[in-house]
């Protein structure tokens, strides 16, 4: 098993969402910087990113952002991190915050969270990698979307082990230890287009 020493976390870059997503992703902060693991993320220093990322070096934590020349020209680049980087696009980006985690945790997000968390839901699903994926369902918030996943399974749209691929936790308190526990599963796809 892999030791987890970097952990990559997707979430919101909004800044008009309610104060309780806030106090959740510092608290989830605070539990990243407990253990001593580096955050990867987003490289922004707005919405849930933002706070996040100030939560972990306040606690003393190391934070790696990677942003991209588009957004940065924005100004919304995070400029008091351990070390920033400046990928060339969004494909870039993706893949170093990828390369330089070792798992991954889901906060409250918009469509970009969700293209996050489905790419690296589906590089696991055909063995590309068998990095734990968390998805915190904080007050609810993915219920619907934990129900529409589960249903592609059981409706055989995914193979009938593929929802042990990720896993949901209600409370952002069990996230980290949920992640640190999680076993590393590595999908043989071969059979992914068999019928079962």
């Amino acid at each position: 098993m892999t030791q987890v020493k970097s952990v990559a976390v997707y979430c919101s870059a909004s800044a008009n969402i309610e104060q309780h997503y806030f106090e959740n992703a510092k608290i989830l902060a605070k539990d990243i910087a407990k253990h001593n693991l580096r955050l990867v993320y987003g490289g922004g220093h707005v919405g849930l990113m933002g706070a996040v990322a100030d939560q972990v070096m306040a606690d003393g934590g190391e934070v790696f952002g990677v942003t991209t020349k588009h957004l940065d020209q924005y100004e919304v680049g995070h400029k008091g991190l351990t070390e920033l980087k400046v990928a060339d696009d969004m494909h870039a980006r993706k893949n170093m915050m990828f390369e330089e985690s070792d798992g991954f945790i889901i906060m409250p997000g918009g469509f970009g969270t969700l293209e996050e968390l489905f790419e690296v839901i589906t590089w696991k699903q055909i063995g590309l990698h068998d990095k734990p994926i968390v998805i915190v369902n904080v007050g609810g918030f993915w219920t619907p979307l934990k129900d529409l996943m589960y249903s592609i399974v059981e409706k055989k749209f995914a193979s009938s082990t593929d929802d042990n691929i990720f896993c949901f936790v209600d409370n952002v308190e069990d996230a980290v230890s949920t992640l640190l526990k999680a076993p590393r599963i590595k999908v043989n796809p071969s059979k992914k287009w068999t019928r079962e």
